[in-house]
Parts: C-alpha cells; sequence; structure tokens
C-alpha cells in the first residue's frame, strides 16, 4: 500500500490522515489563552475575596446552587455525549462502506454502450410536404415536428419544453453559428389566425426570461397584420403555413435563417 501523501505544512496523523499544523497551532494558542485567561480570573476573584469576605460570603451562598447545577448536567450529559459520538463515527464508517462498495461495483459492472441515433431524418420530414400534414398531427407531434426539423438542419442541444409553464416556449436549440432560438408553434386552422395577443405574449417572454437571440412564432396558418406589425416590431420572425412547408422541404429559408 502506497504511503500517504504529506502536504505541505502538515504532519501525517494515524490510519494516513493528515493535521495541517496551522490547525494544530491554532488550537494550542486558543487553549494557552483560556488557560492563562482563567488563572488570572480565579487570581482576581481571591484577591477579591480576600479584600472583602463578607460579600464574597453571600456571593458564594448564592452561586453555590448553580455551580452544582452546572456540574449535575455536565455529569448527565457526558453518556450522551460519548453515545452521539459512538454513533456519529459509525455513520461515518457505514458511508464510507458504501462508497467503496459503489466505486467496487462500477469498476466492476460492464460498460455500457448508448445506442447511435439515426444520422438521417430526412426521409421522415420528406413526408411533411403540405399543411395538411402538419395539422394531421396533434400539438405534440407537432412541436416535435419543430424540434425535429431543427436537428436536421443543423441545431443543436434541442429542447422541448411546451406545456404548462412554458412562458410561450416550445422549442429551444442553439443554431450552428452559435445562436439561441426559441420558437413557439401554433398548429391553427387555416381560418384560425395568429393574432397580436399571441405575439404580445410571446414578446414578452422570448427575450427577457428565455434570452432569445433568435425568436420566431411558427403556424400551420398565417399571422393578422397588427401580429405582424408587433413582430416586425419587436424582432420576431413570423412563420406561416407556406413558409414552414418550404423550410420543411428544403425549399425555403429555417426561421433563423
Amino acid at each position: 500500500m502506497a504511503a500517504p501523501t504529506q502536504v505541505d505544512g502538515a504532519s501525517p496523523g494515524p490510519r494516513g490522515r493528515t493535521y495541517p499544523m496551522r490547525r494544530t497551532m491554532f488550537v494550542l494558542a486558543v487553549i494557552g489563552v483560556l488557560l492563562c485567561g482563567g488563572f488570572l480570573a480565579v487570581r482576581e476573584v481571591v484577591r477579591w475575596a480576600t479584600e472583602h469576605p463578607g460579600p464574597a460570603t453571600v456571593v458564594s451562598v448564592v452561586a453555590l446552587p448553580f455551580v452544582v447545577a452546572l456540574v449535575v448536567v455536565a455529569i448527565r450529559g457526558m453518556p450522551r455525549l460519548r453515545e452521539l459520538r459512538r454513533a456519529a463515527r459509525a455513520g461515518k464508517a457505514e458511508a464510507e462502506a458504501e462508497v467503496a462498495l459503489a466505486a467496487a461495483a462500477e469498476e466492476a459492472a460492464p460498460a455500457v454502450v448508448a445506442p447511435v441515433a439515426d444520422p438521417d431524418p430526412e426521409p421522415v420530414a420528406a413526408r411533411w410536404g403540405s399543411v395538411e400534414d402538419f395539422l394531421a398531427m396533434d400539438a405534440y407531434a407537432f412541436e416535435q415536428a419543430i424540434a425535429h426539423l431543427c436537428e436536421r438542419d443543423g441545431c443543436r442541444n434541442v429542447e422541448m419544453v411546451g406545456g404548462a409553464g412554458d412562458l410561450g416556449a416550445d422549442v429551444l436549440a442553439t443554431t450552428a453559428d452559435g445562436r439561441r432560438i426559441i420558437i413557439q408553434c401554433k398548429r391553427y386552422c387555416p381560418d384560425n389566425k395568429v393574432g397580436s395577443q399571441d405575439v404580445q405574449r410571446f414578446g414578452g417572454t422570448c427575450y427577457t426570461v428565455h434570452e432569445a437571440e433568435v425568436a420566431a412564432v411558427v403556424t400551420t396558418s398565417t399571422f393578422t397584420e397588427p401580429a405582424v406589425d408587433y413582430a416586425d416590431t419587436c424582432g420576431i420572425r413570423c412563420f406561416d403555413g407556406d413558409r414552414l412547408v418550404a423550410w420543411s422541404n428544403g425549399a425555403g429559408p429555417t426561421p433563423w435563417g
């Protein structure tokens, strides 16, 4: 077994543990100060009692019960303190044993190889050739499709966070050039346009909460004019159904392009 490493300014203790010299010197200094202070205090008390025997007697009679009570409490507490120390040592030993067993099990366990994902998602995206293909999905599947298209076109760290409490963000990703993009997905029927209120709610969180560098709303429908005006003012990109299909087919730009 290798000898324990000695740290600069430390001396080796039993069982390979090291005790820093600075800590030892500090403890010794504190003990010395307490002993000197106690000695001086006792000397002053004795001197005062010698010069004033009457008041000293009264103080002694009054303080004696408190001193006796403190001694009794200390004596009764010593076994409990010893039990607590034994329990602490036993708990530490159990924890160290568990750590050693876990380390041994980790070394003995065979390596697990994660399956490799399909590197070519294009055949799946090729089936989304029209707005009707996206409308046939439910809301969750539509968000999955948008996340899939982001991965296909080079985004990394793609996450789906849609649902209650998403604060307007459905898909989060990092573009190939390192920009953080936040996408809100609106799977609306063609006669249900994305309105200004929808875009305003998204605009209130995409930059301040999600810290987007690129923010986009992708829908299967279209946008109202007030929604487009607000989006232009806030720098939010609007992707309607036609642009979504063009993106899916590779014939149009991405929401961050």
